[in-house]
């Protein structure tokens, strides 16, 4: 009997619908591109990529940790004070983020600045604690967090990647738009390292994504 249990455990972990957990985010349930959620630090640092990609693992970090301790709280938590058991569990994880960012990546830590901070009060990380981690399983949350972090994180790669190529004709910090180019008149584009820029980017991901799913645009 325990042997047909451990057979079925796995599939019981990878469902179709915990499946659906990590990859809906990706695409017609992404938090920023069909929410509209989580705008203000694509806004602030996808300037360069590599930025961006620190900052997309911390947010996958905190989301995951935080859904999954929120979760396993649920049932202790009284519904008076979640907010700021929220609050509390991602403050929490924040710190302890920051300063492994400080100790280990610092002058990246010092460009992001006041933005880790700011994932406490991000939008996204609430709305999955309150609508989702609050209601459901550990497991399930866990894919739940990590999903809409993934799904916050590829949109911050693409716009970092390309204000970054655009603006600064380099990628990660390495140049890779080769000097004929520049000798041939090539030039960067500075307005793409501006903060307008980055909106722009993401209503042309947006548009792209709802011109590829007219789902989206049903808001009947």
């Amino acid at each position: 009997m325990s042997e047909n249990n451990n057979q079925t455990q796995p599939e019981a972990l990878f469902s179709a619908r915990n499946k659906k957990l990590l990859t809906n985010p990706l695409g017609k349930d992404n938090p920023i591109n069909v929410q509209v959620l989580g705008i203000c630090s694509v806004l602030a640092i996808t300037v360069q990529l590599r930025t961006s990609l620190v900052m997309a693992i911390s947010v996958v970090a905190v989301m995951g940790l935080a859904n999954v301790i929120i979760s396993i709280l649920r049932k202790t938590i009284p519904p008076r004070i979640r907010i700021i058991v929220q609050l509390t569990v991602i403050a929490s994880l924040v710190i302890l983020v920051d300063q492994v960012l400080k100790a280990f990546v610092y002058d990246i830590s010092r460009q992001l600045s006041v933005f880790v901070g700011l994932i406490i009060t991000n939008c996204i990380i609430m709305g999955r604690l309150e609508a989702f981690a609050l209601k459901n399983k550990v497991w399930p949350s866990f894919l739940d967090g990590i999903g809409n972090a993934a799904g916050y994180g590829w949109v911050l790669l693409t716009v970092g990647f390309f204000r970054e190529l655009l603006g600064s004709g380099t990628l990660m910090g390495h140049q890779v738009i080769p000097d004929f180019m520049y000798e041939m008149g090539y030039e960067n584009n500075g307005f793409m390292i501006l903060p307008p820029m980055a909106l722009i980017t993401v209503g042309v991901i947006i548009w792209v994504q709802r011109h590829r799913d007219r789902s989206l645009v049903d808001v009947s």
